[in-house]
């Protein structure tokens, strides 16, 4: 017989069930989930050495936990999987409002009951995906949301006075009895109200309109905050934050392949998008260097970081952007171009806190540095460095896709072109051809006419060639000419 087949509390017993306070639950199972050398916190990258083990040493030390960090970083993603450090099943008593243990009831309705029917109080069974609780602090939450109030109705309806405990209606913590509990951007919430969980953090009763009611809460707490709200919103109450057993600092992901593996991972594309477009590769890196430049733009307020959405957001409008092209041109399926970065544009401009010098410049326009920036700083991974002063030109690498340009009146790339326009418009520039096969040879066929359009892009922002916008795509031309037909 399952065990969350049975129905009262005297069967409960005859099994030799024994309950568990929640951080003892959390610990034993990750002590077992670290023996058996499984993955405590799948689906979260790139905090493997630093975020998780300790998060790992404040369950083991059944702390209440404070996860700090910006934006993005995945600090609420980790306390929803705490929830799968929890038993599966554990057993309630039927009809309690704050999921009373029949071993240690801890409400007066859980008590009665089982004073008055012992062993055949029913019982029910909670599943862990039911043990989690989330609130989002904001500045008009109230002691009645969180702790509770007494009520009116309650009280008319039982004909009890004010003075009786019963009718009091619990609020969101007391009802979260033996879960976990998340208050996200607790900055946020108001320091009276904040002052509310010293009781139950420390001593663990709760104070309801003059009611004081010594009520032991099994609860494993989880805060989340952001750096910047403690000086632009609000801040923690220090006896708050000495309440809270462990601080643990989040961080951005530290290289791309590990943003990439994210973004990847977490973008909601569907099956039919995924079998119609191409990502090169490099596509995928250029995406995630975006936000590497982003956090170190002169235009960018990096105290308010810049959120690992924003990558996932802008794989999914490069996505849409090659997509809807390739239905105008009437393609079943398409690879992903560089114009189609431009694209991603309204991706990055909401997702950005810009500084006075941002604001001047305006956000399409940091955007596009953004794009340019991440193309600069890739460019030597894949060809030559390119010198700004060269001694001698005929000697570089880029010397004859140079004088192609130099020969040609002009080069376009059009946005809605179809994939044989666009690569017959790339196979013109037989020197491209040439560079990749001398200095990326093994470059697989599909993602060869992206790292054409790579090079002419890479070209640009070395300042070898000019590139204008018009308007049906991009002009590349040589450099010195179109100084000259600007004179």
């Amino acid at each position: 017989m399952k065990i969350e087949n049975i129905t009262t509390f005297g069967e409960l017993k005859k099994t030799g069930y024994t309950s568990k306070r929640i951080k003892d639950e959390l610990r034993d199972n990750l002590r077992t989930k670290i023996k058996a050398g499984e993955t405590t916190f799948d689906g979260v990258h790139g905090f493997e050495n630093s975020v998780i083990p300790e998060l790992e040493r404040a369950i083991l030390s059944r702390h209440n936990i404070n996860l700090l960090g910006l934006r993005g970083q995945a600090k609420t993603r980790l306390a929803r999987k705490m929830v799968e450090l929890l038993d599966e099943y554990i057993p309630v008593v039927a009809g309690s409002e704050i999921n009373d243990d029949p071993f240690h009831p801890i409400s007066r309705f859980a008590k009665d009951l089982l004073a008055e029917q012992g062993d055949a109080t029913p019982i029910t069974w909670l599943h862990r995906s039911e043990r989690f609780s989330e609130k989002l602090a904001t500045p008009d939450v109230t002691v009645a949301d969180l702790i509770g109030d007494v009520d009116p109705i309650k009280a008319a309806n039982l004909k009890l006075s004010y003075a009786d405990d019963r009718v009091i209606h619990f609020g969101m913590i007391p009802r979260a009895n033996r879960c976990i509990f998340v208050i996200n951007e607790l900055p946020d919430l108001q320091a009276r109200i904040q002052v509310a969980l010293f009781n139950i953090l420390q001593e663990g009763d709760i104070q309801i309109r003059g009611f004081k009611l010594r009520m032991p809460l099994d609860m494993q707490f989880v805060f989340t905050a952001n750096p910047e709200d403690y000086t632009n919103r609000g801040s923690i109450v220090t006896p708050l934050k000495d309440r809270i057993g462990s601080q643990i600092l989040t961080h951005y992901p530290e290289t791309v392949a590990i943003a990439r593996t994210i973004t990847q991972q977490e973008a909601r594309l569907n099956e039919e998008q995924s079998k119609a477009v191409y990502v090169p590769s490099l596509a995928k890196d250029l995406i995630e260097q975006i936000a590497f430049e982003a956090r170190e733009s002169e235009y960018i307020d990096n105290k308010s970081g810049v959120s690992a959405r924003m990558t996932i957001t802008a794989f999914e409008n490069l996505i849409s952007t090659a997509e809807r092209r390739a239905l105008k041109a009437g393609n079943d399926t398409t690879t992903v171009r560089l114009s189609d970065f431009m694209g991603i544009i309204p991706a990055l401009t909401g997702k950005v806190e810009l500084v006075y010098e941002g604001e001047q410049e305006g956000a399409a326009a940091v955007a596009q540095h953004l794009i340019s920036d991440a193309i600069h700083t890739f460019f030597p991974a894949y060809f030559p460095k390119i010198e700004k002063l060269e001694k001698d030109i005929d000697s570089s690498p880029y010397a004859k896709i140079l004088e192609w340009f130099f020969a040609e009146t002009g080069f376009e790339l059009l946005d809605d072109a179809s994939d044989e326009e666009y690569r017959k418009q790339l196979d013109a520039v037989q020197p491209l051809e040439d560079l990749i096969k001398n200095y990326q040879p093994t470059i697989a066929p599909e993602d060869k006419y992206f790292l054409k359009e790579f090079v002419l892009w890479g070209l640009v922002e070395y300042d070898k060639l000019s590139k204008d916008r018009v308007d049906v795509g991009y002009q590349f031309k040589d450099l010195y000419s179109s100084y000259i037909n600007k004179l």
